[in-house]
């Protein structure tokens, strides 16, 4: 009897034992992993043209500011719902209001364009791919605009205008404002003016007031840039660097102090950088401040890159952030312009 006890209670324990087990170490090998996030594959050439397709033809400074701000996609929402509480502010009136909020200097001076700024807003997906695109591949995001451009061009759909003026200068395409003082957003199908169609984004939102259907570019209302002139985040301040192939903010590289994205060069050379050190530029993490921004998930190898590469690129991202908006500009050629001064101070993001 004895015997038989001895023996029932082995069995007992090492069945309890081989259930206990797996699960312990399953935990141990589960603790790790939900604090590796899968990395997103790198964009290829072609799919990183399709993602700067949108801005591509915008002006050298607009270009920079899009591509600073859509690092932090979790202020391009606030600022854009922000605009749509405050529709009475224009003018000197809005940048001082602007100036005070807490968002990176690329955001505040989008609200002075703001189809662009709503655009970004509705088209998260788009803009959370755009903003992991430059923080991991700053180089080639850059020569994908010089390649649509050269694109455009080669179509007969990228000229000097009374709008803007395009140049070229060491082999890449510049476009600049003809009059330094009023900024003119072009308006095209980013799927058909380069020529020989690319393929749309998944559930693209056609802002309006920016796009246009069928080949070509129209142009609507110009912004006024002298109102934000004297905020130390305004028009001025922002040109893109060709030659080094960076963003120019206070005749700096940019730096982005964004935390929704990871650096996967700096994050697969060792652990200790990721989501530590604050903001980046290039390779390179420099030390930075804490965002309230969205944590990036999960992705799968291969998949598109983003922080909300997990929303539906139309349905649910629109969802989010759905708002009325008013329409800047229509489809025709042509346009007008206003001035205005500005007053105050602002800055910081630079190298």
């Amino acid at each position: 009897m004895k015997f038989l006890k001895q023996c029932l209670s082995f069995v007992l324990s090492s069945y309890l034992l081989s259930t206990t087990m797996p699960a312990g170490f399953a935990d141990q090998g589960a603790e790790p992993a939900s604090q590796t996030p899968v990395q997103a594959a790198q964009q290829t050439p072609e799919q990183l043209q399709q993602l700067v397709a949108p801005i591509a033809l915008y002006q050298d400074a607009l270009v920079a500011q899009v591509l600073a701000a859509s690092t932090y996609p979790d202020q391009i929402v606030e600022a854009d719902r922000w605009l749509q509480q405050n529709p009475n502010l224009k003018g000197e009136q809005l940048g001082q209001e602007v100036d005070k909020q807490p968002w990176d200097p690329s955001v505040k001076a989008l609200t002075e364009f703001p189809s662009v700024l709503a655009n970004m807003d509705k088209n998260l997906s788009w803009t959370s791919s755009l903003g992991d695109a430059y923080v991991n591949q700053q180089q080639d995001v850059m020569n994908a605009v010089q390649v649509m451009r050269e694109k455009a061009k080669a179509a007969g759909n990228l000229n000097s205008t009374s709008q803007e003026k395009v140049s070229e200068k060491d082999k890449t395409i510049v476009i600049e404002p003809a009059d330094p003082e009023v900024v003119y957003v072009p308006q095209y199908d980013p799927w058909l003016v380069y020529g020989a169609p690319i393929g749309i984004w998944p559930d693209w939102y056609w802002y309006p007031g920016l796009y246009l259907t069928g080949p070509g570019i129209g142009w609507g209302f110009g912004f006024g840039v002298g109102f934000f002139g004297g905020f130390g985040w305004g028009w001025h301040h922002w040109g893109s660097d060709w030659h080094h192939h960076d963003i120019l903010f206070d005749h700096h590289g940019f730096v982005s102090h964004s935390r929704v994205f990871a650096n996967r060069e700096h994050f697969n050379a060792g652990r200790g950088g990721f989501n530590r050190g604050g903001g980046f530029h290039g390779g390179d993490f420099h030390g930075g401040t804490t965002q309230h921004g969205f944590a990036a998930p999960h992705a799968q190898s291969g998949a598109r890159s983003g922080a909300f590469g997990g929303f539906n690129h139309g349905g649910a991202t629109r969802g989010f952030s759905a708002r009325g908006q008013s329409s800047f500009g229509g489809g025709s050629h042509g346009g007008g312009g206003f001035h205005g001064g500005g007053g105050g101070h602002g800055g910081g993001g630079r190298r």
